[in-house]
Parts: C-alpha cells; sequence; structure tokens
C-alpha cells in the first residue's frame, strides 16, 4: 500500500512540475472505469479450466481503472502515459481486505511528434496497436490487435488518398539485456511492419505486410495471451506447430523468419448497404525442421445495412484453414501473435465485450463460420441491444487435435471448444443491452449461451462428458464511467 501510495505522489509531483516549470505544456486527463459481476454456468463448456486441474467459479466480481495523461508542447509534441489498475477481482490482489497488494502498471508509455513543417508523424514507445481490419464490427486482427507493443512507428501522408505506415517493434526479449551466461543467445522476438491504407470515394483497402524475427530462446512458452485466465494460449500455442513437442525439441536454426501479407477492404458506395473483406495468409519456420513449420490462410467477408434508425442488420462468414492429419510435416494453421477478432460482439470470441472474460475463446484459426446479428437495436431513448447468433465448425483432422493432446497433454497445446476438429461444431447467441445513466456512465448487461458437439475421440470421455452436462450460460452486469 505504501509503494502505491509514493507512486501517486510522484505522479501528483510530475504533473505539478509540468504545469509550473512549462507554462506552453498543455495537461490533458481522459481515463474510465468499470465495476462488473461475471455470473457463469458451465464456464469453457466443462465449468473446468483448460487442462481440467481447476474448476470455475460461478460468480466473479471484476474492476478495472485507466488513466490516461497527455502532456502536449504543441500541436506537433506530446507524451502519453497511461496507468491502470488492470482487470482485479475483489477481494483478492488490490481488493484484498485491509493487506492489499500492489497492482498498478503502465500500459501506455510513448512520444509522439511530427518532423517540423511536415505531417510525418513518429511514435515511439509502448503504445497501442492493431494489424488492420476492413471494419470495427469484426474487432480487430486474428494475427496481431487489440493490444500494445514497444514500437517505433511513423506514419506519412502521400496525399489525401494514400499513406504510408510503418516501423519496428520488440515483442519479446525474454533476458532483457544481459544474457544469463557468457554465451550470447537469440532471446528477442522482433516484428517489421508496413501498411499502405488508400481511401476513395465509397472504397478503402489497405494492403500491409509484417516480418517477424523468432529467436530461438525467447521465453514464447511463459508468455500467456488472450483475457481468460483459464485458458492455456500461449505465444508458443499460437506461433508453433504441435511438432514443437517432438525430439528434438525447439528449432534447428538460431532465429527464423515469420510473415503476414494481407489486405483489408470495404466498399461503401452503395450506402446504406456495406461491405467489408480482410484475407491473410501467414507462415513461420519455413526453413527449419518440417515438424516446425507453419502456415495458413484467414479470410472474412461482412456486411451491415445502416438504413434504419431503429436496427442495424450485420452478416459475417469467415474461413481458416487447418490442420492436416500429419504432425511430422507441422502446422497448417495460420500462425498468430495475439488475437482479437470477432464479429458483431460474438459470445465466442475474445473481441469487443465490455465486461472481460465474457467469452468463450474460441480460436478463429482452424474454423469456418458465419454470425448474424442484430445491432444497434433502440426503441428507447439512450437504450441499445444487440442479439447475434453465430455458428463454428473445426477444419482440423480430429487426428491432429489428439496428436497435439497426447505430446502437450489435454488443453495444453490445443484446448476443447478453443480448437474445433471437423467433427465438431458451436452454436451461441448473446445478447447484450447498454442503458446511458448519464452521456459518459452506462449500465451493461451481456448476455451469452454456447452450446458444444465435441468428439470423444479428441478429448476424451471425461471432457466430453462434463461438456455434455450442460450448456453454457454467461450473465454479465455492471457500471462503465468515462471522463
Amino acid at each position: 500500500m505504501k509503494r502505491l501510495g509514493l507512486l501517486g505522489l510522484c505522479f501528483a509531483l510530475l504533473l505539478g512540475l509540468a504545469s509550473q516549470s512549462e507554462a506552453a505544456t498543455e495537461v490533458r486527463m481522459v481515463g474510465d472505469a468499470r465495476v462488473h459481476a461475471n455470473v457463469w454456468s458451465h464456464i469453457d463448456y466443462t465449468g473446468w479450466n483448460a487442462n481440467g486441474t481447476r474448476t470455475g467459479d460461478p460468480t466473479t466480481i471484476w474492476e478495472r481503472f485507466r488513466l490516461r495523461t497527455d502532456f502536449i508542447a504543441n500541436e506537433g509534441l506530446k507524451f502519453r502515459l497511461g496507468i491502470r489498475v488492470q482487470n482485479r477481482i475483489w477481494g483478492n490482489d488490490t481488493f484484498t481486505v485491509d493487506n492489499p497488494t500492489t497492482a498498478l502498471d503502465v500500459y501506455q508509455c510513448f512520444l509522439q511528434f511530427k518532423w517540423p513543417g511536415t505531417n510525418v508523424e513518429f511514435t515511439v514507445g509502448l503504445q497501442d496497436f492493431d494489424l488492420p481490419m476492413s471494419n470495427p464490427m469484426l474487432a480487430s486482427s486474428p494475427v496481431l490487435g487489440g493490444t500494445r507493443v514497444a514500437a517505433a512507428a511513423v506514419a506519412i501522408p502521400v496525399n489525401e488518398a494514400f499513406m504510408v505506415k510503418g516501423g519496428f517493434a520488440r515483442l519479446l526479449d525474454t533476458n532483457k539485456d544481459f544474457d544469463p551466461t557468457t554465451t550470447q543467445v537469440a532471446d528477442e522476438f522482433d516484428a517489421y511492419f508496413l501498411t499502405l491504407p488508400i481511401t476513395l470515394q465509397g472504397f478503402a483497402a489497405t494492403p500491409w505486410a509484417m516480418i517477424g524475427v523468432a529467436g530461438r530462446d525467447a521465453g514464447y512458452f511463459t508468455v500467456g495471451t488472450g483475457s481468460m485466465r483459464n485458458s492455456a494460449e500461449s505465444l508458443a500455442s499460437n506461433l508453433f506447430s504441435a511438432g514443437i513437442y517432438l525430439a528434438p525439441r525447439n528449432f534447428s536454426n538460431v532465429q527464423n523468419p515469420y510473415f503476414w501479407v494481407g489486405t483489408s477492404m470495404s466498399v461503401t458506395a452503395l450506402d446504406p448497404f456495406k461491405f467489408y473483406a480482410d484475407v491473410i495468409y501467414g507462415a513461420g519456420n519455413v526453413n527449419d525442421r518440417s515438424k516446425n513449420r507453419r502456415s495458413g490462410l484467414f479470410f472474412d467477408v461482412a456486411a451491415e445495412y445502416t438504413g434504419l434508425d431503429v436496427v442495424t442488420p450485420q452478416v459475417t462468414f469467415w474461413y481458416a484453414t487447418g490442420e492436416d492429419s500429419s504432425t511430422t510435416n507441422g502446422s497448417e494453421r495460420m500462425p498468430s501473435i495475439v488475437q482479437n477478432w470477432g464479429p458483431s460482439n460474438s459470445f465466442l470470441f475474445d473481441c469487443t465485450q465490455q465486461m472481460v472474460n465474457g467469452h468463450m475463446a474460441l480460436n478463429p484459426t482452424g474454423s469456418w463460420g458465419f454470425a448474424v446479428s442484430l445491432n444497434k437495436v433502440s426503441f428507447i431513448k439512450d437504450f441499445t441491444h444487440r442479439l447475434t447468433f453465430t455458428f463454428a465448425q473445426g477444419t482440423n483432422s480430429p487426428r491432429a487435435l489428439r496428436n497435439a493432446n497426447l505430446l502437450a497433454g489435454t488443453g495444453n497445446y490445443v484446448q476443447l471448444g478453443r480448437d474445433l476438429a471437423t467433427t465438431e461444431n458451436l452454436l451461441a447467441i448473446n445478447f447484450d443491452n447498454e442503458y446511458k445513466i448519464y452521456e459518459n456512465l452506462s449500465a451493461v448487461v451481456e448476455t451469452g449461451w454456447a452450446h458444444g458437439n465435441f468428439d470423444k475421440s479428441v478429448w476424451g470421455r471425461r471432457f466430453v462428458n462434463a461438456a455434455n452436462g450442460g450448456d453454457a450460460w454467461k450473465v454479465a452486469f455492471g457500471v462503465t464511467y468515462r471522463f
């Protein structure tokens, strides 16, 4: 508690010094807070965590607070500092009675400036990052999106219709500035990215590419991704094939390249009919042992009709390649880093839910499906609703998932309900509601139902029998405040 108070005092002094020492510096602060309860039945279909060793609580209360402060010297120069108490549970961590632990961290920390006399903008430091997607109704990228990275980025406007964006990001540096012995090891995972946004009347497209350099000794297995605490999802499961568990373990090369190429497209020329599409191909470890290689394709198409005042109908279809029956020839799923894709706030995906840990964590790679949604439904002022139905089917060979479970243990590399075989499918419905008590204060209720048809030959009787014991239900309710 003393550490938290000291940090708050230092932050207050920093604000005071900024306002006194430089009269021209403007300080702007914005933020948000949310408090909500999640009530679950059969979380993850089984009621257990990924590998079936722990049981989920039926009710958990979460709280998050974020504060973003901009120190603005002029319209071409500013520094952003964002701090947060990130998704902590009442009764634990910061919210433990009388003896809390400190859970305050920095989640944004970057310098942003324009080159004098131009509109070329540089952003350097810990910043929000999303690879291009065609429309926010699909959330963010299935490769790397909805997260933050330490990066140096530049945006160069060429004209009103065309811009060049690019940069470098260090995603992982396991040993920091010194390796543990006198032998240097490749413990970094770096990325270089380029996007080319094109905006015309009634049409927009963003071709893009990203190259990753993956060091053999970086700690991929120890970095969890995704928001679900009960998931075994990690950088290793997202980037590597199941062949990584076969002898000999690890890469044969000290460093391996990864690459992704794609484009996002939107057509609004037929407004109020609007159409969207994304196509992505990715590959990694292509020059390593065949068992370690991974490559695959993902695409989506979506449409919405925005000509009605009381509802916006939306429909989405997606397809991604899945594993074949062999583990020794690598993986046929597109590699990813941090996924944040999902159509129309679907209950199946970690996407745009306002309440944390309120989804079923379906992997968009290795699956296909569709979603139909009635969005922005409103018959009463300040009271909106969304109703979404989602169907998903696996594109992975049952034998591939079964072998992965034999090699890594059930739920450690692939997970029931997250990774689907061709013999499995999911149905889900979510009904989400928001009432604006004030302009910046909302009461939110998000509900979800999901049913899965699972293959016992992949997951075993224990997991499938538990999933067949009842469908998954969720009710999340709380308040959100923005200032």
